[in-house]
């Protein structure tokens, strides 16, 4: 389902430069080949890319995987939730794809939405509400079966809070979801995926439907990067998920069904109680070159 880019509304242009917030130094730099679009930054890890002009436009090849992924989904509005925001690329994408999504986003760094809001235009983005609160705390709040799709694309400090990869939060989740929902979470791991095999029995144990979407370089250990998981009490659009991922400018392999139990292997879920590191990325895997 192709999506056209939604004109903004008379404002400023934003402002380059560095920014306090919550979880650190924000900084806001212009894309030097696209007239209005923006990489926002948080102690030089990249957290969004924004196209003002195209909120169609996804730069990151995850958050492009997560679009193509709601791109299969059935056709119509939404009623979205997303457990972190930032430049909250991925709901200005829904709203641009899906006119009458009714969305709500949850993130814990007021100062960094603040920002956002003033600098971003996010404003102008239809039907969306930014609350600020804990990914998991704000989940707990939602009505049973009030969603479509929730999203969990949550970091602080380059690291995913390991309370959103508990099976009591997932969990929460599958609650929260209509019985047709579609849950999407971004887990970030290195070299073994030890962390991500655990997160796949972890949403496994939840949900009877499951699909990973990964960069076939992550998946064989040469490279630290991003996994998008995609679950669901229904049947996925494994399919067309697959032909869209084989399709895409980043290409990404779809494991499911056996292969997806075979990558799991022994792994167990995560409970609330373990205390539990997730891994954090080598310096400047997502983030900028050095400055001189």
């Amino acid at each position: 389902m192709a999506g056209r880019g939604t004109k903004r509304r008379g404002t400023a242009r934003p402002v380059p430069g560095r920014y306090p917030v919550r979880f650190g130094l924000a900084e806001l730099l212009a894309d030097a080949d696209r007239a209005n679009a923006w990489l926002l930054t948080v102690d030089e890890v990249a957290q969004s890319y924004v196209d003002l002009d195209d909120p169609t436009r996804l730069e990151f090849e995850y958050v492009r995987r997560i679009g193509d992924v709601i791109d299969c989904l059935a056709d119509g509005p939404l009623e979205a939730l997303h457990l972190g925001g930032a430049g909250c690329t991925v709901p200005r994408y829904v709203a641009a794809t899906r006119p009458g999504s009714r969305q709500l986003v949850f993130d814990a760094d007021e100062p960094l939405i603040d920002l956002v809001r003033e600098q971003l235009d996010l404003r102008a983005v239809p039907n969306l509400r930014v609350r600020i609160s804990d990914g998991r705390e704000g989940v707990a709040t939602r009505r049973e079966g009030s969603a479509d799709l929730v999203v969990a694309d949550v970091f602080q400090r380059a690291k995913m809070p390991g309370d959103v990869a508990t099976l009591e939060f997932t969990t929460d989740v599958a609650r929260v979801l209509r019985p047709a929902g579609t849950y999407l979470i971004n887990v970030a791991d290195g070299p073994g995926l030890k962390f991500a095999r655990r997160v796949v029995a972890t949403i496994g144990a939840v949900f009877p439907h499951v699909v990973m979407l990964a960069d076939s370089g992550v998946l064989r250990g040469r490279r630290f990067g991003n996994v998008v998981l995609v679950a669901s009490r229904a049947d996925l659009p494994v399919d067309e998920i697959t032909r869209r991922a084989a399709s895409a400018a980043f290409p990404s392999r779809v494991t499911s069904g056996g292969e997806l139990e075979r990558f799991r292997g022994n792994a167990k879920p995560i409970h609330d109680d373990e205390a539990l590191d997730t891994p954090r990325p080598p310096w400047n895997v997502f983030g900028l070159p050095p400055r001189t």
